[in-house]
């Protein structure tokens, strides 16, 4: 069983942007070449920062309002500084949050998820651009079908990780959804089955309603002068 890595679903020809890249131009990058965010990178191919469409509107919330009003008032100093750059050095956030090419998608999930970004540079060991993931790139993985993925279940984890018998457990699977019936020969692998369905590639959720040969979760007492309880000192 195995997922699918970045470098799997990254894009490799990547726009970029350097420090002293003028904000129109900028602005020309993400419209020529239908995107909404490019990296930043030093003259080493570093990625430093990324500069999106948001920071790029920020500039119209500190222009002069017709009715008179102070414009971009919530703005911090910070911010405010960023909404006045005019070029990327400026504009961009910073550091940038990257990813490596063999990570996993679930990993990289996780890495968007943690710094609340929409897509991450990705690079190579000594730290330079490679490709771009996005979080519409992760989600190919919920693209694979049914058939694919009731395979991947039957044979790689009840076949060749859990070793049980072919018929033991019966595998359904529509959009995404996967349903196990059947009986496992002991209670314990219960949950170890549900967890290695969960992680294959493309599984939305898992419902079960397996049973079980043996009850090995139940924890034997022991008697109480088994270890000397009770013992006269």
């Amino acid at each position: 069983m195995q997922h699918r890595s970045v470098y799997d679903v990254m894009t490799q020809e990547v726009v970029t942007a350097t420090p002293d890249t003028p904000f129109k131009e900028i602005a020309a990058l993400f419209h020529r070449n239908d995107i909404t965010a490019i990296p930043v990178i030093d003259d080493q191919g570093r990625p430093i920062g990324m500069v999106s469409e948001a920071d790029l509107i920020r500039k119209e919330a500190v222009l002069p309002d017709p009715e008179g009003r102070t414009p971009g008032r919530w703005l911090d100093a910070h911010d405010r500084a960023r909404a006045e750059a005019e070029t990327a050095g400026g504009l961009m956030t910073s550091p940038a949050v990257t990813a490596r090419a063999g990570w996993s998608v679930p990993e990289a999930a996780r890495a968007m998820d943690k710094h609340k970004v929409k897509r991450l540079p990705v690079v190579d060991e000594v730290g330079r651009l490679v490709g771009i993931v996005s979080r519409r790139d992760l989600l190919q993985v919920f693209l694979r079908h049914d058939a694919a993925i009731r395979e991947e279940i039957t044979h790689d984890v009840l076949g060749q990780t859990l070793w049980l018998a072919p018929d033991a457990v019966q595998v359904a699977v529509h959009d995404g959804v996967v349903t196990l019936t059947g009986r496992l020969p002991r209670k314990s692998l219960i949950p170890v089955t549900e967890q290695l369905c969960r992680a294959v590639d493309g599984v939305v959720a898992v419902h079960q309603t397996l049973d079980f040969a043996e009850d090995d979760t139940a924890i034997p007492m022991e008697h109480p002068h088994a270890y000397g309880a009770g013992r006269q000192q």
